[in-house]
């Protein structure tokens, strides 16, 4: 997976925005105003993505390209060093359990907003 790879598989989720927050060098991805995935545009490339603690945990004791979040709350977020050891699909997944586990979290009307776009 390259960047440009990455943001089209995000912006290409309902609802989804890209956005600089933290200034010109990070990329975040928002679903209905809240971040479910981020990068740099640094080579290698890494993004860092949400997730249940315990699956952060397991992914980060499977694969050593896997690490706590940074500079995010290594409890939920991972970051993920795309140097070819896992799958771009098995990056999609995880791009894909972010989104979800963000969009579960939005507000009532906030998933109504968004079941109609």
């Amino acid at each position: 997976m390259n960047l440009e790879s990455f943001r089209e598989f995000c912006l290409s989720k309902k609802g989804v925005t890209e956005e600089l927050p933290f200034g010109p060098d990070t990329l975040v991805y928002k679903v209905m105003g809240k971040m479910f995935a981020l990068t740099g545009f640094d080579e290698p490339l890494s993004i860092s993505l949400k997730n249940l603690p315990e699956k952060n945990e397991e992914l980060r004791a499977e694969y050593s390209c896997v690490v706590g979040g940074y500079h995010l709350n290594k409890q939920h977020w991972n970051t993920v060093f795309i140097n070819g050891t896992v799958k771009d699909v098995i990056l999609k997944e995880w791009i894909s359990e972010s989104y979800e586990l963000v969009v579960k979290s939005l507000t009532k009307k906030l998933r109504e907003e968004l079941n109609k776009l």
